[in-house]
């Protein structure tokens, strides 16, 4: 099978490549290089991959890119909750319209094979809640007064309980409260429709918090756990907002990678959401401990309070139909992943020279704005 994989140079896109170059199949990327997360050709590219370097917004490039391909792994995104607002034009052009051009490429090729998104659990919005009372509640966001005093879990509106944080499915009621999250759901609606029309299958992949090796380092467009690293190597300590009781689900790069391939292959198609999980929630202030231990000369966590603004409280997965669905299980333990995690190489800049043209890959077919890194 021919593979485009889009963003295939990146974090997860390249493991993606990894196990899919390991199953047999012929791989092509399509990567930008996107300078807030890369500073050159990163060091684990692979001789036998056809490699194009462009934006997924670029028509003429997109074209070429999907000629002759039998299924697509579309990776390629802007990530993270970003600097502020300002970022909205960025991550709408990367993510939204760079979807758009992927897909009307594919609409002109009459190409009917798989598409499997990298989407997201901040789809979700915050996770899925309980009162022991009153059952499912859907919170509202979190009332700023309320933050500020340091009140950080949701109440039950009818009994003012404390509310339960419980495992949320690919049913549940998608509400995005930032950006990012906005764009990665009309992503999934952009792809739907396109799979509707042509009768081609296609999986959204709900990745919840990806950890491993190869995220890129000192960006606020990576996450957790790599800001984290980055502050460790620094030799800062990692400052952990609100309490740290924040629940998150860690899932290992190589998991989410594995789940990807099987979403290409399986037989029958599986198509719609699917979260991908290790299934077991850590909080934050865990992961922060994990990354230090061992480490006598890191400096341990400080829990600094606040909140970021779009950050929600709990959010961590149900993983009964990636099992059922596509078979696929978390094999990494938390313990086992964060531990190589703790010493694993972040993206910096390769020794490799650029390709010939490599220095416009900034050239995507739209105008960028001025405030672009």
């Amino acid at each position: 099978m021919r593979v485009l994989v889009t963003g295939g140079a990146g974090f997860v896109g390249s493991h993606v490549v990894d196990h899919l170059i390991a199953e047999g199949h012929e791989v092509r990327v399509l990567d930008l290089l996107y300078p807030a997360a890369h500073d050159g050709l990163p060091p684990y590219l692979r001789g036998e991959v056809d490699y194009r370097w462009g934006s997924v917004g670029d028509r003429r490039t997109v074209l070429a890119a999907v000629d002759g391909i039998d299924a697509v792994s579309h990776q390629a995104a802007m990530v993270g909750l970003g600097v502020d607002f300002g970022d909205v034009p960025d991550y709408v052009m990367h993510n939204d319209v760079g979807t758009a051009v992927l897909l009307a490429a594919l609409h002109e090729r009459r190409f009917t094979g798989r598409v499997v998104l990298a989407s997201s659990m901040v789809v979700y919005g915050e996770g899925r809640y309980r009162c022991r009372a009153h059952g499912v509640i859907r919170p509202e966001p979190r009332d700023a007064v309320r933050l500020a005093q340091g009140e950080w879990d949701h109440p039950c509106p009818e009994c003012g309980v404390r509310l339960e944080p419980v495992p949320v499915p690919e049913h549940a009621p998608v509400d995005p409260r930032s950006v990012y999250a906005a764009t990665k759901l009309h992503q999934e609606h952009l792809c739907s429709a396109y799979g509707r029309e042509h009768g081609a299958p296609v999986t959204a992949l709900r990745y919840h918090n990806v950890y491993g090796p190869r995220m890129p380092r000192d960006t606020p467009y990576a996450g957790v756990a790599a800001i984290f690293r980055s502050a460790i190597e620094a030799g800062r300590p990692p400052r952990v907002f609100e309490d740290g009781h924040q629940r998150r689900d860690f899932v290992h790069v190589d998991d989410v990678a594995r789940a990807n391939a099987v979403a290409l292959s399986i037989e029958p198609p599986v198509t719609g959401a699917v979260n991908v999980a290790s299934g077991v929630p850590h909080t934050i202030l865990e992961l922060a401990y994990a990354l230090t231990a061992g480490k006598p000369e890191a400096p341990p966590p400080q829990v600094v309070g606040g909140f970021r603004s779009g950050d929600v409280r709990h959010v961590f997965a149900a993983t009964e139909r990636a099992r059922e669905a596509l078979g696929f299980t978390a094999a990494v333990p938390f313990e086992r992943g964060m531990r190589g995690f703790a010493d694993a190489a972040l993206r910096v800049r390769s020794e490799v020279e650029r390709q010939p043209g490599a220095a416009d890959l900034t050239a995507t077919g739209y105008e960028r704005p001025a405030s672009s890194r």
